[in-house]
C-alpha cells in the first residue's frame, strides 16, 4: 500500500484531505524541521516516494512560492482564473470539500508532535473547532423538501458584492409567503452591520445545527466568497443533496459544473424569483438538478475519490 507521509501539522481546514489519506493509504507523520513555519496553517505538506506535494486551502491570495519550489504539484482550493501566481504549471486545483470532525484521527496522526509543536493554546483551538464540526458521513439520497429555506451568514467587511448578494436573498425569502424562513445576518461584534439592520438574525447556531438545518433547505445559495473563492459550504451542500443556487465560478475546477444539471447558475439577484418559480412548480426540475448535484459529489468530492485524486496525480506527475 502507498504510504503518505505528512511533513507538517496542518489546521482543521486540511481535515476533509486528512481523512481521505488516512481511508485509503498508510498515514505516517514526521516532522520536517523545513516545514514547522507552516504548522497551524490551512496548508498540508506530504510525501509520496520522496516526492513532495502541497495541498493549499487558505483564502486565494496567491501560492507560497517556497513551497511552489519544492513541490512536484500544489494543490489549491481555490484556483483563481487569470490569476498569475495559480497559472504557474504546477498548480492544480482542487474539487470542493468541507472541515469535518476528526479529533480522534488528528489525535492519533500527530500524537505528542501537538504537544511539540503547537502552543497548547493553539492545540486547545485546533482540537475544540474540529469537535464542533460535524461527523463526515455520506448523506443518502433524499431529495423530496419541503419550502423551508436556512440561510445565516457573516457580513464581511471588505467584500461588498458578497454582503449584497446574501442580503438580497435574505430579504426575497423573508418577502416571499411561500417560504418558511430561517436565518440572517449574524450582528457583528463591533455593532457595524453595514446598514443591514434589517437583515440581521438574533439566533447563533453551532457548526452540528447549521448543518442539520442547511439538509433541510430546499435551495442552498453559493455566492463568491473572500476574493472570489467558492465557500466550503458548496461540498456540504451537494453532500446534503441540496438545489444550489450559484453565481459563476471565478476558480477553476478539475471537472466544471454543467449550467442547468448539477447546479443553478444565476448572474443576478433579480432570478431568485425565478429560480424559486421553477423549483416550486416543477418538482421534476428541482430533483434533477439536486439528484445530479449529489452524484457530482459521490463521484468526485467524497474524501476517499480526492484523496486518490491528488495522489494518483504526484504518482504520475
Amino acid at each position: 500500500m502507498t504510504t503518505i507521509q505528512l511533513l507538517n501539522i496542518p489546521n482543521f481546514y486540511s481535515s476533509y484531505y486528512l481523512l481521505g489519506l488516512s481511508q485509503t493509504y498508510t498515514v505516517k507523520f514526521k516532522m520536517d524541521k523545513n516545514f514547522i513555519k507552516f504548522n497551524n496553517k490551512p496548508i498540508l505538506i506530504f510525501k509520496v516516494n520522496d516526492t513532495i506535494a502541497v495541498i493549499d486551502n487558505d483564502d486565494p491570495s496567491g501560492v507560497n512560492q517556497e513551497l511552489y519550489e519544492l513541490a512536484s504539484i500544489y494543490f489549491v482550493t481555490n484556483k483563481l482564473i487569470d490569476h498569475d501566481s495559480y497559472s504557474q504549471n504546477k498548480v492544480k486545483p482542487l474539487y470542493p470539500h468541507y472541515p469535518v470532525n476528526i479529533v480522534l484521527l488528528y489525535c492519533r496522526i500527530f500524537g505528542l508532535g501537538l504537544f511539540r509543536y503547537f502552543k497548547i493554546k493553539d492545540m486547545v483551538q485546533q482540537i475544540y473547532i474540529l469537535l464542533r464540526r460535524p461527523l463526515y458521513s455520506q448523506y443518502k439520497k433524499s431529495f423530496k423538501k419541503d419550502n423551508f429555506i436556512f440561510f445565516s451568514s457573516n457580513i464581511w467587511k471588505k467584500e461588498s458584492e458578497t454582503n449584497q448578494i446574501r442580503a438580497e436573498f435574505i430579504r426575497f425569502c423573508k418577502t416571499d409567503t411561500r417560504i418558511t424562513f430561517r436565518g440572517g445576518f449574524i450582528p457583528r461584534s463591533n455593532g457595524d452591520n453595514y446598514g443591514f439592520c434589517k437583515e440581521l438574525n438574533n439566533e447563533i447556531y453551532s457548526p452540528k445545527i447549521f448543518s442539520k438545518l442547511s439538509a433541510k433547505s430546499k435551495i442552498a445559495l453559493n455566492n463568491p466568497a473572500v476574493r472570489g473563492a467558492v465557500s466550503w459550504r458548496l461540498a456540504e451542500y451537494l453532500n446534503q443533496g441540496l438545489f444550489v443556487i450559484s453565481f459563476p465560478f471565478k476558480i477553476e475546477l478539475p471537472q466544471n459544473f454543467m449550467q442547468g444539471y448539477e447546479l443553478c447558475f444565476i448572474e443576478e439577484t433579480t432570478e431568485y424569483k425565478y429560480v424559486l418559480d421553477k423549483v416550486i412548480d416543477n418538482s421534476d426540475y428541482h430533483e434533477s438538478i439536486a439528484e445530479n448535484g449529489k452524484l457530482y459529489f459521490d463521484t468526485y468530492c467524497t474524501p476517499m475519490a480526492q484523496a486518490k485524486y491528488v495522489v494518483e496525480l504526484l504518482l504520475n506527475s
